[in-house]
């Protein structure tokens, strides 16, 4: 059983689901792709989901870097090493997927590792909105490249707007 629940927070609503591993999903409710429940899944705060909202609050305060949360995204065996290695990107850097992939040791895996990102089930939690393109722009994220940009603003993060491109 999957337990959720949708919150308020200072950039969005957000709906973060927990099983019995950890958090399953995290994502922004209205972005270009919100999070599906299934039938397995049930509207109910836990004290997981509470306090993985209660971290967010803290990071979208400024107020913390990292995240101390049980994490158990549903994926293949290649996500989750991709996942693993977003984790390991520090607060406020960023890294093309070049770079991803040579972390991973396969640099022919550089679409591979977008498509992981792209299918990365806990945003802000797993930092994929670290990852932008070689050339410093934006590239596309879940919630929103406006809400990428939010993000990397935030971290104080270095990256070219879109209108820079122009």
């Amino acid at each position: 059983m999957i337990n959720y629940e949708t919150y308020s927070t200072r950039f969005g609503e957000m709906r973060i689901a927990a099983g019995e591993q950890g958090l399953v999903a995290l994502s922004f409710h209205r972005g270009e792709r919100p999070l599906p429940t299934g039938a397995d899944w049930q509207r109910r705060a836990t004290a997981l989901t509470d306090e993985a909202a209660r971290q967010l609050g803290e990071y979208f305060a400024g107020e913390r870097r990292e995240f101390d949360l049980p994490l158990a995204p549903p994926g293949t065996e290649f996500q989750r090493r991709v996942w693993n290695a977003l984790q390991q990107i520090p607060y406020g850097e960023t890294r093309s997927y070049r770079e991803q992939a040579e972390t991973l040791g396969d640099l022919k895996a550089i679409r591979a590792v977008g498509r992981a990102n792209g299918a990365n089930p806990i945003a802000v939690a797993i930092p994929c909105h670290r990852v932008i393109g070689a050339d410093g722009s934006l590239t596309g994220y879940a919630g929103g490249l406006d809400m990428k940009a939010r993000l990397l603003t935030l971290e104080g993060a270095r990256f070219i707007q879109q209108t820079e491109l122009l």
